[in-house]
């Protein structure tokens, strides 16, 4: 096409340069005709001839030429740029509206815990760990002697706060959670927290004068404190379970040792489930043991404990 023009536009330059070089000629043979009409009869009539079919074939150049432009302007029509944008945003929104919808879901979560807890063995304490002779291991059926309960009731809170979606590159839909829990543990109520009055009356028949006994009770109960890393299964399903590989916890317990040491720190390993009932609620399962570094002047916290949980995504 653009060959096309190139040769029809140096076609009428031409055409139009013969032109301009002619009619001076064809003037003068007008103007020679008055005088020698007879002679220039016979050199007169080609001047014209060849002007005239200059004229025709300009003439049909831009016949093409218009027929040319005519063509092109209805194969090309021009395109208005803000017609460009707004079919551009049309299916920019057509696409939006066409793609799948995503729920977006809250990974963060605040629950609140309790159950059932058990100990291994005997917690030890400051609960008259000293049996006196004559009384026995009751008085008026109330235990004297060490810390011997193993059952216990607990409840609790904590929080859930999302650190990785995907196990850090190493599993797809796995995530990773940093828990920070709290809870209270309550093993049993036990009698006086010192000498009982019997006691008391054994011991001063042997020459003592000892005070009145210490009528009030103890509760035996511990405070947890614990940080741990939570690895949850499944994200995006409304069942997930989830595990602590092993976590850090302390012990604040009561009554303290017999060397008046309040702290126990250890270790919990836990295994458990939550399932979304209803938007950003969730119930759930969970077990946990924990195991003690060491006993503690003669207090022992280890165990387990299992229960249930609410929890609320934010």
């Amino acid at each position: 096409m653009t060959f096309k023009k190139t040769k029809l536009v140096l076609g009428i330059a031409t055409a139009t340069l013969t032109i301009a070089l002619v009619s001076p000629q064809a003037m003068a043979h007008k103007s020679s005709k008055k005088h020698h009409h007879h002679s220039s009869s016979h050199t007169a009539q080609p001047s014209y001839s060849k002007v005239d079919a200059l004229e025709s074939q300009v003439r049909m150049m831009q016949d093409q030429i218009a027929a040319l432009t005519a063509a092109q302007t209805t194969a090309t029509p021009a395109v208005d740029v803000d017609t460009a944008k707004v079919e551009e945003l049309d299916q920019w929104m057509a696409s939006v509206k066409a793609a799948p919808v995503i729920e977006k879901t809250k990974d963060n979560m605040m629950f609140f815990r309790g159950g059932y807890g058990h100990a291994n063995g005997t917690r030890g304490g400051t609960l008259d760990p000293t049996v006196v002779p004559g009384v026995g291991a009751s008085v008026n059926g109330v235990a004297v002697g060490s810390i011997a309960d193993k059952d216990a009731w607990y409840m609790g809170a904590g929080f859930d706060f999302s650190l990785n979606n995907n196990l850090f590159g190493l599993m797809d839909n796995t995530e990773v959670l940093a828990e920070l829990m709290f809870d209270y543990k309550e093993l049993g109520r036990r009698g006086q927290n010192g000498l009982s009055p019997a006691e008391v009356g054994v011991v001063n028949t042997l020459g003592f004068n000892l005070p009145a006994a210490n009528t009030k009770t103890a509760t035996v109960n511990q405070f947890t404190l614990a940080a741990s890393p939570k690895i949850k299964f499944m994200k995006g399903s409304s069942f997930r379970p989830w595990i602590i590989p092993v976590g850090f916890e302390i012990n604040v317990v009561s009554p303290p040792s017999d060397a008046i040491t309040v702290l126990s720190p250890g270790m919990q390993f836990g295994l458990g489930a939550d399932y979304k009932i209803w938007k950003d609620l969730y119930v759930g399962a969970d077990a946990r043991y924990h195991q003690q570094l060491g006993s503690v002047d003669g207090v022992r916290t280890n165990g387990v404990t299992a229960g249930g949980y609410l929890g609320l995504g934010f």
